[in-house]
């Protein structure tokens, strides 16, 4: 691509630290013995998830509304488990391409996540690079994430927000995603897209 930008945004979740859907719905099926995919997807979800990703919900909460949702009672561990299974690893070879890339790019996380989510990155970046590296936000200028915010992708909101707060000039700004909502969503306050589909990961954009 052509390098002729400052800034990059980066996704976490399927760009950074490899995830699967498919765990977690297969997980809430296992728990309450009908298909999850009807209410929680990559594309789409019930408004419980939404709440919960914008912070308008606490953790507890959260789980109460899994156990109605899907008509289980089962331990906060239970639901937790469930809910982080879609979380796999981060491979080094992506934190070590970061690492280079703040030495001459301004770096920014902007995140779909929740409190129970975030609590689990941290734990599997810490557990893979140790406590001491600072965890992932060593790597970024700042970190945005949507529970913290009140504001999700792709609402164009939060992309103006850290445009804004960051003074970034969208036409030398990289958005990187793997959902084409939030994609379309970067797009439409000017930002320029990278859509990490088929297989595709950021060790194969020629971003430095």
């Amino acid at each position: 691509m052509d390098n002729d930008f400052d800034s990059i945004i980066f996704d976490y979740g399927g760009v950074i630290i490899n995830i699967c859907y498919e765990n977690t719905i297969a997980a809430f099926s296992r728990l309450s013995g009908f298909e999850a995919s009807q209410f929680y997807t990559q594309h789409q979800q019930r408004a419980l998830f939404d709440d919960y990703e914008r912070g308008h919900i606490a953790s507890a909460e959260f789980r109460d509304g899994l156990r109605s949702l899907f008509q289980i009672n089962c331990s906060d561990q239970a639901l937790d488990d469930a809910w982080n299974a879609l979380l796999l690893d981060i491979p080094q070879e992506r934190i070590a391409l970061l690492k280079g890339l703040g030495q001459h790019k301004r770096l920014f996380l902007l995140s779909n996540i929740n409190e129970i989510h975030r609590i689990a990155c941290d734990r599997i970046f810490d557990e893979t690079f140790g406590a001491e590296f600072g965890g992932i936000y060593s790597l970024f200028e700042t970190v945005y994430f949507s529970y913290e915010m009140g504001d999700r992708k792709p609402n164009p909101s939060i992309f103006k927000t850290v445009i804004q707060q960051q003074d970034l000039n969208p036409k030398r700004t990289v958005f990187i995603e793997d959902t084409h909502q939030h994609i379309a969503g970067a797009k439409s306050v000017g930002l320029q897209t990278i859509h990490i589909t088929n297989g595709l990961t950021i060790l194969d954009l020629n971003l430095t």
